[in-house]
């Protein structure tokens, strides 16, 4: 069965224009490349500076930490992928028009849409390819790196020698739900802890001690006291103790999360619209939401804008391939940053806000496409 497989994908392989196979062999392997050197930008400027700080913050071990991270290449991949497609067809198409390849065909009747064709084919696929990675991989891959944090911080992981730091518990819409303050921490022992429990309708519970830490059964209070406040700021009750063991129960998923992150477009969208949510968080989910179809579809876009560019006019004889592939993705995501955050404030619709970079983008493509294809000489 194997064999009749490997003879069938053969097959199919052969039947490829001997033209598609020059060419995506060259683009496939510089899109590896690519998304490799792409990927390991983004971990050395971004996800290494998170491992740092959550060894340093929480005092998360090293080994849990460097797992986290892993458990986050998926969404840098995601990343990745757009700007590999864009660095493997600028580089390999202006490299052939250095080298007179692309006039050569083009004098042997080979027009610009035929040698863009399986271009445009493979970055289809990546395109789909990320649409499910982002789908069905990185949302789980998120969630569960923050279910490790949360674990390895219950397992008497106490950030030791750190004084006055705070952590938050929210809840669903995004309302503090707890707050954790420690005065110092040393030798695995909170000291002078505040929990302000706001999980309870109508009331709110302050627990004060002198000393706590944490163990696998909970978290472990002594010498405190827990006062009962009701929400005109009268105190109901107060219960004074000398150890005491609470299980609060901590969602790693609502530790200072990003909801759209740990969810796929359908989960994102039945969020959206079964939760009770500010206008500020709705618009900013909204914007992810359709950011999850828009990201993917980048991919396309840069082919479709680098193809003209990568066709280098003959009076110009050097590569500029990489230095039009920067200014391209650097264009791209400021101008995703920026149309997000308006999308954020509600300056402009929050659907728009996700589409903006690949809707202009895909006019200024088009256009120099069109030019590039029936103009080029």
């Amino acid at each position: 069965m194997f064999w009749k497989i490997l003879g069938y994908l053969r097959d199919k392989y052969y039947k490829i224009k001997v033209l598609d196979r020059y060419l995506l062999k060259q683009i496939i392997m510089m899109f590896l490349m690519g998304v490799f050197v792409f990927t390991t930008i983004i971990f050395a400027s971004d996800t290494f500076i998170t491992l740092i700080k959550q060894i340093s913050q929480f005092g998360i071990p090293f080994k849990i930490a460097f797992i986290m991270i892993l458990l986050n290449l998926p969404a840098v991949i995601v990343l990745s992928i757009p700007m590999g497609v864009l660095l493997s067809t600028v580089m390999v198409l202006n490299r052939l028009s250095l080298s007179s390849e692309i006039t050569v065909m083009r004098s042997c009747g080979i027009g610009l849409n035929r040698i863009a064709k399986p271009i445009f084919i493979f970055s289809i696929i990546m395109a789909l390819a990320t649409f499910v990675i982002n789908e069905s991989v990185a949302p789980v891959m998120t969630k569960t790196s923050k279910d490790l944090a949360l674990w390895s911080l219950g397992q008497k992981n106490i950030p030791d020698g750190k004084e006055n730091f705070v952590f938050k518990e929210l809840g669903s819409g995004s309302y503090l739900k707890r707050l954790f303050y420690v005065g110092k921490s040393y030798k695995k022992t909170l000291y002078n802890v505040t929990v302000l429990d706001n999980s309870e309708n109508g009331t709110i519970q302050v627990l004060q001690a002198r000393e706590g830490n944490t163990s696998p059964k909970g978290w472990v209070f002594d010498k405190g006291a827990i006062y009962t406040i009701d929400s005109k700021g009268q105190v109901l009750n107060t219960t004074l103790f000398d150890t005491s063991t609470i299980q609060f129960d901590i969602d790693a998923g609502n530790v200072d999360d990003d909801v759209a992150s740990e969810m796929n477009f359908a989960k994102l969208s039945k969020y959206l619209k079964n939760t009770e949510l500010s206008d500020k968080d709705r618009r900013s989910y909204t914007v992810q939401l359709y950011d999850k179809l828009a990201l993917p579809l980048a991919t396309i876009v840069f082919v479709l804008l680098g193809v003209p560019l990568a066709i280098t006019p003959p009076r110009v004889r050097y590569n500029r391939g990489f230095l039009f592939t920067i200014l391209i993705i650097f264009a791209f995501y400021v101008l995703r940053a920026l149309s997000i955050s308006m999308g954020d404030a509600g300056t402009i619709p929050a659907v728009l806000a996700a589409w903006i970079p690949d809707l202009t983008l895909t006019i200024l493509g088009g256009f120099l496409y069109y030019r590039k294809v029936y103009t080029i000489s």
